[in-house]
């Protein structure tokens, strides 16, 4: 008899379909203006005018770096919570309730930055609809209000989400009193609170000042307030993304390895630790904001190296637990184990190269968060580099991989081509090679983000190895081969969802643990405690720096005014010809 997820909980897997379809759309749009975004920056093919490549930028990164994951998260955790805890949510329709509360956020923000495009956006309620801001909005950068108004309806339609998953806990613990919280659930919790304590900060800057200010309630706001108060969510948000492929990595890929988990403690520390140091460390996306003293920047840093040791810990957790998937299936050797490893199975395969590329990201970020050698590639494309590998490899290839295992679970559908499956998640890998490693390269010689035009005449970048061509060239030809990757990904799923019903879906089942739930000290399940010491944490990193800032700037800001990103007619002739403007 068949076991699927959609056989056990048929209510809720239509919600985790839906909400890995949303999570799709975003991908697809999303990548596609990745694709448009690297041929016109490296001069290649130019689809847009350079004064559009701003809504592009704004769209690329608010679609894939908030839609994409967020959509794709709510469904994970759904799945993990409900099969860990052996029990459907409290009220599906409670569950609908905040789906459709993400999309029609989603929708509302899509519109606001796509209208970006027209020549001639209409005003409403006083202003133009547009919100070319870039993902990382904040003053002085003004978006239209339903831009935060969208944002605010995303951001409480996951905080309802939260909700939904803890009613099902509390539902499950007054029946089960005496049981540890299973790990899946556990996972989902912690990150659930560590999700609440870091949206704070996003939350009060767009409650408090974006959305009155655009509104036009408030004259002024002040810019490093609200900068401070969006990195205060801005750096936490990476490990949001992070943590359902944290949950895939530590309970699925143990059992696609053909093994066990080798420690259901350690992997109950690691997530507690995510709790208490992901949020008091994001003043060190702000080394260069004259505003803010050295003092509070050293502190963000140190805060900043302790977060290795959770990734160090995934680390060894989760490649002890594939070396023993290895050798149950007859791997031997100190590295002859790898090649026992099931790498024709496209679930399994993407995630180990999503893996590795994590651990290259995690190089790469050393530099980011050390104070001194950042000033070098602050700014520059080696940043772009660094979060194509974390987000773009490490999460969106997780989640593709994991795609091809869960869409059949809530279908009851056969996975159309795991042929092709495998060959997606190898381009994907090759395409992100090519495009990080030269983003990286770029960024060492000063190579600029954020802009459609880096290169100016009577200039030339000087890279240590290469030239600026062959780098434009490997970025380029990486954005090309990711998406063809995207586009099969995209076709695997669409030619899936019309197979017919399959009763050769695998069993809906995690990989158990060599070291369990016994083992772990019963204060690790202390959510209470834990949390509490994550809010006095970052009472003690935040408290002194955001006082510091109002004392100087004000609340509001000296009066500043709010600037939209809108262009004369001829600006756009104005911003392709700039190279041979200026010496």
């Amino acid at each position: 008899m068949r076991n699927a997820y959609v056989d056990q909980f048929p209510a809720e897997a239509k919600v985790i379909k839906a909400a890995f379809w949303s999570s799709f759309i975003a991908l697809a749009i999303g990548g596609l203006l990745g694709l448009v975004q690297a041929l016109h920056r490296t001069d290649v093919v130019r689809f847009i005018d350079s004064a559009d490549y701003y809504t592009v930028l704004t769209a690329h990164g608010v679609l894939l770096a908030i839609t994409f994951t967020i959509f794709f998260l709510v469904g994970i955790f759904t799945w993990a919570v409900t099969t860990s805890l052996e029990r459907g949510v409290v009220d599906t329709r409670f569950t609908w309730s905040w789906y459709a509360m993400m999309v029609v956020g989603t929708v509302l923000v899509g519109v606001t930055i796509f209208a970006g495009f027209l020549e001639d956006a209409p005003e409403i309620l006083g202003a133009p609809l547009n919100a070319d801001v870039l993902f990382t909005f904040y003053a002085p950068l003004q978006a239209h209000p339903f831009f935060y108004v969208g944002l605010v309806l995303f951001v409480v339609g996951s905080w309802l989400a939260g909700v939904d998953w803890f009613r099902t806990w509390w539902a499950w613990r007054d029946e089960n009193p005496d049981a540890r919280i299973p790990l899946p659930t556990f996972m989902v919790l912690t990150t659930t609170l560590f999700w609440y304590i870091c949206t704070f900060g996003v939350a009060l800057s767009i409650l408090v000042f974006l959305l009155p200010w655009s509104l036009g309630l408030v004259d002024s706001v002040n810019p490093l307030l609200t900068r401070t108060l969006f990195w205060y969510f801005g750096h936490a948000v990476v490990y949001f993304w992070l943590m359902p492929t944290y949950v895939m990595w530590y309970i699925m890929l143990p059992k696609f390895s053909g093994g066990k988990l080798f420690s259901d403690p350690l992997a109950r520390v690691v997530f507690v630790l995510f709790l208490l140091l992901s949020t008091p460390l994001g003043i060190h996306h702000q080394y260069l904001d004259p505003g803010i003293a050295e003092g509070y920047k050293f502190i963000a840093m140190t805060n900043t190296m302790f977060l290795l040791l959770p990734s160090l810990l995934t680390a060894f957790t989760v490649v002890a637990s594939m070396e023993h998937g290895a050798r149950q299936r007859g791997g031997e050797g100190y590295l002859g184990w790898l090649r026992a490893l099931p790498w024709r199975d496209p679930v399994f395969t993407g995630m180990a190269l999503a893996g590795l590329m994590f651990a290259a990201a995690g190089f790469s970020g050393m530099i980011n968060a050390g104070m001194n050698i950042n000033y070098l590639v602050h700014n520059t494309w080696w940043v772009v580099g660094h979060f194509h590998l974390t987000v773009g490899t490490a999460v969106a290839l997780t989640f593709m991989a994991a795609a091809y295992w869960f869409i059949p679970q809530v279908t009851g559908k056969a996975l159309w081509n795991r042929s092709v499956a495998l060959g997606q998640v190898l381009l994907w890998f090759i395409g992100m090679t090519f495009m990080s490693n030269a983003m990286h390269r770029s960024g060492l010689f000063g190579m600029p983000r954020r802009t459609a035009e880096p290169q100016y005449s009577g200039f030339e970048f000087e890279p240590a190895a290469g030239t600026v061509g062959e780098i434009n060239a490997q970025v380029a030809l990486g954005a090309v081969i990711l998406t063809v990757s995207l586009a099969l990904f995209l076709l695997n799923m669409v030619l899936t969802s019309f197979n017919g019903t399959s009763d050769a879906i695998p069993d809906n089942t995690y990989a158990g643990t060599l070291s369990g739930p016994e083992d772990a000290p019963e204060i690790l399940d202390n959510l209470t405690l834990w949390t509490a010491i994550a809010i006095v944490l970052v009472i003690f990193a935040y408290t002194l720096p955001l006082a510091s800032i109002v004392e100087n700037g004000g609340l509001f800001g000296p009066g500043i005014e709010g600037r939209q990103l809108t262009l004369a007619p001829d600006t756009a002739a104005v911003l392709e010809t700039v190279r041979e403007v200026i010496p």
